[in-house]
Parts: structure tokens; sequence; C-alpha cells
């Protein structure tokens, strides 16, 4: 009996990776066995990154709204502690957003606050 084995999905297998390599330099998007160690590191920083991504963009926003409370006389932590106790309920992303776009309305939230 023949030696069977099952090309087509071997096939499949290194077009995948392949197809996911494309771009990177060199051997890292033609050889098979560069591309799977590389394409396997790439998708463990995605992997990691996505919650990353969350992480920064919660201090950036933080970082904005400290600099728009301390424009009225108040710091971060004020605010923030002032906005909980008087039920605004508005998000740390929503207050950055107000900080930057909308000032006028973030300084009826910072008097509303006092």
């Amino acid at each position: 009996m023949p030696r069977s084995v099952n090309a087509v999905a071997s096939r499949r297998r290194r077009k995948r990776i392949l197809k996911l390599a494309r771009g990177y330099w060199g051997s890292r998007s033609k050889v098979y066995t560069i591309a799977k160690n590389t394409v396997e590191k790439g998708l463990q920083y995605a992997f990691r990154d996505r919650k990353v991504k969350k992480r920064e963009f919660r201090a950036l926003w933080i970082q904005r709204i400290n600099a728009a409370t301390r424009e009225h006389g108040m710091s971060y932590s004020q605010f923030i502690g002032k906005v909980g106790a008087k039920n605004i309920g508005l998000n740390r992303k929503v207050l950055a957003d107000l900080a930057m776009n909308d000032p006028k309305a973030f300084a009826a939230i910072v008097e509303a606050v006092k």
C-alpha cells in the first residue's frame, strides 16, 4: 500500500503562515520555518498589546483631565473624587474628550463639582 501524505492540508497550512508573514524583511517572509517563528511572535505581541492599549488610553485620558482641571485650580484626584461624590455619570474617556474639544462644557462640569 502506498504511503499517504496529505499534501493539500500541508500546503494550505504553510501558505497561511507565509500569507501572514507578507511584508516582513528577507527570509522572514520567504522561508517557512523562519516565517512561522516570526508570525507566532507577532501574534503574541498582538494579543498582549490589545490589553496594553487599554492601559495606555486610560493613562492618556487621565493626563488630559489633569491638565484641564489644573487650569481651573484643582488637581485630578480632587476632581475625580468630587465627580464621584456628586454622581456625575461621565467616565474618563468622555471627560478627556470634553477637556480637549469643548473647554466651556468642561469648565461647567468643574464649576458644578466645586
